[in-house]
C-alpha cells in the first residue's frame, strides 16, 4: 500500500500568531522587509540579488508583462514575465523593462491622425489613462503629429467616427523637448509651462519618450526601487523545460536578471536537464529558480541540481485545479514548513542558503506574514496582482462591478502545455486551471503599500522588525473550525454601507 504521511495537510488559514513582546522600537516604520532572492554562501556579506519587499508576480499571461514588471520594481519587488509566448516577444518585454528610464515613459497608447474617437476611447478603456500620442504610423516611436487627452473631446457632443486629426492638439501647439533632455530639465519645463506631460522627440521629429508631471511625485514616493548596478529596473522571466536551449540565451541577451523554470511540478529530470544546460553554458553568472515542490525530497533534488531559489506549492493557486484533476499537491502551510526545515538542514550541511518562494495559497494579507514566518523568503502572487491597473488584462464591468480577467496557465485559454509537459506532448490533454474574473482593486502602488503595512503591523505585534527574526521568534497555533468562525464578526447584524458612512 502507499506510504501515508503522518498528520494532516494544513493551509495558512488554519494558524494564528501568538503575540510577543512589543518594544518601543517595534513600529511599522522600523520594519525592514528586504529578503534574499537567490542563493548565497555562509560568510558572504551580501546576497547577489536582494528584494526590498518579499513579493514577486506570477509567471502568468494575465499577470506579468513589462508594464507590471516596471510597476512592481518601483515598489521594490520583481515580476517574472510570462514565458508562454514566443521567444522574441518575451525577450522584447524584458528589453523594454531594462531600457526603461525612470520618469521617461515609452507611450503605450498610440493612434494615427486618421483613426477615430472610437479608437481613442478603446485605448482609454484598455490602458486606464487619457494621454494618447498621435504618430504618423500609430507606433510608440513614429513621427509625432499631436497629443490627445481627455480635454480634447466630449463624448456627449461628438460622434465616435470623427477623425483624431479633427480634435487632437497638433504638434504646433505642443511644448516639446529634445530626446537628450535630462529628467531634471524635463521636470523644470513641465513646471514652468504648467504641463501634465512633455513629449521628448528626436532630430527627425519622432516620439521617443513622454515625461509626466505625476511621475515626478511617484518617483519621490518609491525610495525602495529595485535597481541593478546600472540603475535599471530589475526583472525576472519564465522559461520552460523544452525550448530552453534557444529561449535562455535570448532572455539573457535581453538583460533578464533572473530566470525561473515555470512548471506545475519540479521534481523531474526535465528541470535537472534545464539547470545542467544553464550551468554548463553560463556557470553561476545566470541566476535561475526552479520548482514547484512540496516536500523535503523535492527540495533536495533541486538544490543539488543547482537551483538559485526554489518555489513551493502545488494546487494552492486560486485558479489552479491540479489537486482536483490529479489528486496531487499539499496544503501550502504544511509544504512550506517541511521544505523550510529541509532548507535549513541543507544550509547547516553545505553552508549554502537557498531562498524559498511560497507560490499559492495566499487569500488574505495576513497569509503573507504566515508564509514568511513558516520559512519562505518571499511570495509569488498571481490573483493578488491580477486585480490591479498594471496587469495585462482589460478592466470590464460584470453585473455592475468592475473586474479584471484572470486565467490559469493550465487553462485552455492560456494553452501553456509546456508548463505541464511530461516528456513530448504538444497539447493540453485536460485543464489544470480555470478562466475567471477577479474584482478590480485599482493601482498597484496603493494596494501593495496597504498589504505590506499589515505585514509590518503584525510583525510588530510579534515583537520583530525583520524577516529572519520573524522566522526565528514567531509562535503559531493551529485553530479549530470553531476558532476560525470566532475570528470573524459573529452574533451581530451588520449595518448597511450607507448607514456606516
Amino acid at each position: 500500500m502507499a506510504q501515508i504521511l503522518p498528520g494532516e495537510s494544513h493551509t495558512f488559514g488554519e494558524y494564528l500568531f501568538i503575540p510577543g513582546y512589543t518594544s518601543e522600537e517595534c513600529i511599522p516604520a522600523n520594519v525592514n522587509l528586504s529578503t534574499p532572492l537567490v542563493k548565497y554562501r555562509r560568510g558572504e556579506e551580501t546576497c547577489p540579488i536582494t528584494l526590498n519587499i518579499p513579493m514577486v508576480s506570477a509567471i502568468m499571461q494575465s499577470v506579468s508583462d513589462d508594464r507590471m514588471a516596471i510597476a512592481l520594481a518601483k515598489e521594490g519587488g520583481m515580476s517574472f514575465i510570462y514565458g508562454s509566448q514566443s521567444i522574441e516577444d518575451e525577450a522584447a518585454m524584458v528589453a523594454r523593462v531594462k531600457n526603461y528610464k525612470a520618469g521617461f515613459v515609452v507611450s503605450d497608447s498610440n493612434v494615427t491622425p486618421d483613426d477615430t474617437l472610437a479608437d481613442v476611447l478603446a485605448l482609454v478603456e484598455k490602458n486606464g489613462h487619457n494621454t494618447i500620442a498621435v504618430t504618423h504610423d500609430g507606433t510608440p516611436n513614429g513621427r509625432l503629429c499631436g497629443i490627445v487627452t481627455g480635454r480634447d473631446y466630449r463624448i456627449s457632443r461628438m460622434t465616435t467616427d470623427i477623425a483624431v486629426k479633427e480634435f487632437m492638439t497638433p504638434i504646433e501647439k505642443l511644448v516639446t523637448a529634445p530626446d537628450t533632455t535630462t529628467l531634471k530639465e524635463a521636470n523644470d519645463i513641465i513646471w514652468e509651462h504648467k504641463l501634465n506631460s512633455l513629449p521628448l522627440i528626436d532630430a527627425e521629429g519622432k516620439l521617443v519618450y513622454l515625461v509626466f508631471r505625476k511621475d515626478y511625485a511617484q518617483h519621490k514616493d518609491n525610495p525602495q526601487e529595485l535597481l541593478d548596478a546600472q540603475k535599471r529596473y530589475m526583472v525576472g522571466t519564465g522559461i520552460n523545460t523544452l525550448d530552453y536551449e534557444k529561449r535562455v540565451p535570448a532572455l539573457v541577451e535581453a538583460g533578464a536578471d533572473v530566470l525561473c523554470i515555470d512548471s506545475s511540478e519540479g521534481y523531474t529530470i526535465w528541470q535537472k536537464k534545464t539547470l545542467d544546460f544553464i550551468r554548463a553554458k553560463y556557470g553561476d553568472s545566470v541566476k535561475v529558480g526552479a520548482g514547484n515542490v512540496v516536500d523535503a525530497d523535492g527540495f533536495r533534488f533541486l538544490a543539488e541540481a543547482g537551483a538559485d531559489f526554489i518555489k513551493i506549492g502545488i494546487g494552492g493557486g486560486s485558479i489552479c485545479i491540479t489537486r482536483e484533476q490529479k489528486g496531487i499537491g499539499r496544503g501550502q502551510a504544511s509544504a512550506v514548513i517541511e521544505v523550510a526545515a529541509a532548507r535549513d538542514k541543507y544550509f547547516e550541511e553545505t553552508g549554502v542558503y537557498i531562498p524559498l518562494c511560497s507560490d499559492g495559497g495566499i487569500v488574505y494579507d495576513y497569509h503573507m506574514t504566515m508564509a514568511l514566518a513558516m520559512g519562505a523568503d518571499f511570495m509569488m502572487l498571481g490573483r493578488y496582482f491580477a486585480r490591479f491597473d498594471e496587469s495585462p488584462t482589460p478592466k470590464v464591468m460584470v453585473n455592475g462591478t468592475y473586474v479584471k480577467e484572470y486565467w490559469g496557465e493550465g487553462s485552455n485559454r492560456a494553452r501553456n502545455w509546456q508548463r505541464y509537459d511530461l516528456g513530448g506532448k504538444s497539447k493540453l490533454s485536460f485543464e489544470e486551471g480555470v478562466d475567471s474574473y477577479v474584482t478590480y482593486a485599482g493601482p498597484l502602488h496603493d494596494n501593495v503599500a496597504k498589504s505590506l503595512y499589515k505585514v509590518k503591523s503584525t510583525m510588530c505585534n510579534i515583537g520583530v522588525t525583520n524577516i529572519p527574526d520573524l522566522q526565528k521568534n514567531s509562535r503559531l497555533t493551529l485553530v479549530s473550525a470553531t476558532s476560525i468562525v470566532e475570528g470573524g464578526y459573529h452574533d451581530v447584524t451588520l449595518r448597511s454601507t450607507t448607514t456606516n458612512r
